[in-house]
């Protein structure tokens, strides 16, 4: 959408307040959460797993080895260092087996080869034995009866330690302690989570790239939307924004060209109304004006002359006072909402329409011929069909030849009421019918001031037809005149409720 910077200053934004900057934050915000998914799940998940195998690896091993020493009826330093030294402790730190008080019987860590103490240390001057015990709380647990297995990961390090009892012929003879610490496995950890810091740092930069791009986008969008809001606010109706793409905000753009289409044509008869009015109330007051001066300034006036130029100045006043009330009129129809409606029978205010408007038939040697059905019912309030009804048969009345004829034809069409005011008068051209509605028209403006129309009734029954769900037409008569047919959605009173 392309848009054109405004005239006036537009109000500051706080940073935070912008709505980039909130895409961006919620954007990374979602990364932020995937982004700890990503360096913690898996992590995790490995230490678990490789955890899981080295208990079970050491738990293996260590039953292998309290089998093989649970055959011996009692242990001692030198039956426990034979067999051990025939079993296989490949990959553990140390390897340690204890009697029943904890005394440590074999220690892989201070077991040195046979051939180096011999060289060292003649037979005759071995050193003492040196009593030691294991106090680990896992010599405890195992010595009691119990299997442990503990593994941690620390400083790129995986460190598991075992200890499981010795049981001969029910009795606990003695415990076997194992430790392994494997740098190897962890050092495959510290590579897996570099590896996904590494992944982790790409894919920020790439989310803050595509987010800040993706948002700028967006809120351009939506500052060029802004920025034609206020552009119209200003008074230039004629601005339009260009969609772009098929999205929600192309959708709010088209909608928004939709309503400065309307806001224009609105603000474009707002000016001729106020125009026309302007004139129309301008021609009888400088009549007025005029002839209270010559009044005024002629000083021999007779009074006659006096008498007629008073009669002209009621005569405008009377047509300024018509013009003002079909203003207001008009007025109160596109401001007020309707009154409260009920089921009137248009064949009965039609007819109290038409004798009001006899003695005007009669003035104008003009016949009015009425035909109406019966069950021609709609929900209206009955002064707006009134008003409707008067205004199209004096209209007829007003605009036709002596000796004319007006037909008033009231019926049923399906779903709908129909009013038609049919006459033999001076009619309306085919290029002015889509025109007779607009405010202030005239087809022949000075039979219409003659006959002391304002160019207001027809606008008014239009409006007023509109506001009870209406339409209405303009014709021309196939031989001469005019047909204005006015529809209206028949609407049946409940039985036994009244009907005016």
């Amino acid at each position: 959408m392309d848009s054109r910077t405004p005239g006036r200053s537009q109000q500051k934004i706080p940073f935070f307040s912008r709505l980039q900057v909130k895409y961006a934050m919620s954007y990374l915000a979602i990364l932020a959460v995937v982004l700890v998914l990503l360096n913690t799940y898996p992590l995790i998940a490995s230490q678990n797993l490789l955890f899981s195998s080295k208990r079970d690896s050491l738990k293996s091993q260590a039953a292998v080895m309290a089998s093989a020493l649970m055959e011996l009826e009692s242990l001692n330093a030198d039956q426990v260092a034979r067999v051990m030294n025939m079993l296989d402790s490949t990959g553990l730190s140390r390897v340690l087996v204890t009697d029943p008080s904890g005394l440590i019987l074999y220690d892989s860590q201070a077991q040195s080869d046979p051939e180096e103490d011999s060289e060292e240390n003649p037979p005759d001057t071995q050193p003492e034995q040196e009593y030691r015990y294991a106090l680990f709380q896992e010599v405890v647990l195992a010595l009691e009866g119990n299997d442990v297995v503990y593994s941690q990961y620390e400083d790129g390090c995986f460190l598991s330690t075992a200890a499981t009892p010795i049981v001969y012929r029910g009795m606990t003879i003695g415990a076997i302690y194992l430790t392994e610490e494997d740098t190897t496995q962890g050092a495959l950890l510290m590579n897996l989570q570099q590896n996904l810091r590494s992944i982790s740092l790409v894919l920020v930069a790439i989310a803050l790239t595509i987010s800040f791009l993706f948002s700028k986008v967006l809120t351009s969008r939506i500052g060029a939307l802004l920025g034609a809001i206020r552009i119209v606010g200003e008074g230039e109706y004629g601005h339009r924004l260009q969609p772009s793409g098929k999205d929600e905000l192309a959708h709010l753009a088209e909608e928004f060209n939709q309503l400065t289409d309307r806001l224009q044509t609105t603000e474009e008869i707002r000016r001729r109304f106020v125009s026309d009015a302007s004139h129309e109330l301008k021609t009888p007051l400088a009549s007025i004006r005029l002839l209270a001066d010559s009044i005024l300034q002629n000083q021999e006036m007779d009074q006659e002359t006096v008498r007629d130029f008073v009669g002209d100045i009621g005569d405008e006043a009377e047509r300024l006072t018509r013009i003002t009330e079909h203003l207001l009129a008009l007025t109160r129809l596109d401001s007020l909402p309707v009154g409260e409606t009920q089921i009137v029978d248009m064949a009965q205010v039609t007819q109290r329409a038409i004798n009001m408007l006899t003695p005007v038939a009669e003035a104008a040697d003009v016949t009015v011929e009425a035909t109406w059905k019966p069950g021609c019912t709609l929900r209206c309030t009955e002064d707006d069909l009134y008003q409707i009804c008067f205004n199209l048969i004096e209209n007829a009345i007003k605009y036709n030849f002596p000796g004319g004829r007006v037909f008033v034809t009231v019926r049923r069409d399906g779903d709908q009421v129909l009013l038609e005011v049919a006459d033999t008068g001076v009619g309306i051209p085919e290029d002015e019918l889509p025109k007779v509605f607009n405010r202030f028209y005239r087809v022949d403006k000075a039979r219409s001031r003659a006959a002391g129309g304002t160019g207001l009734g027809l606008s008014i029954v239009r409006d007023t037809v509109r506001r009870h769900g209406g339409w209405v037409t303009a014709q021309r008569r196939q031989s001469e005149g005019s047909v204005f047919t006015v529809g209206f959605p028949c609407e049946t009173p409940e039985v036994g409720g009244d009907l005016s």
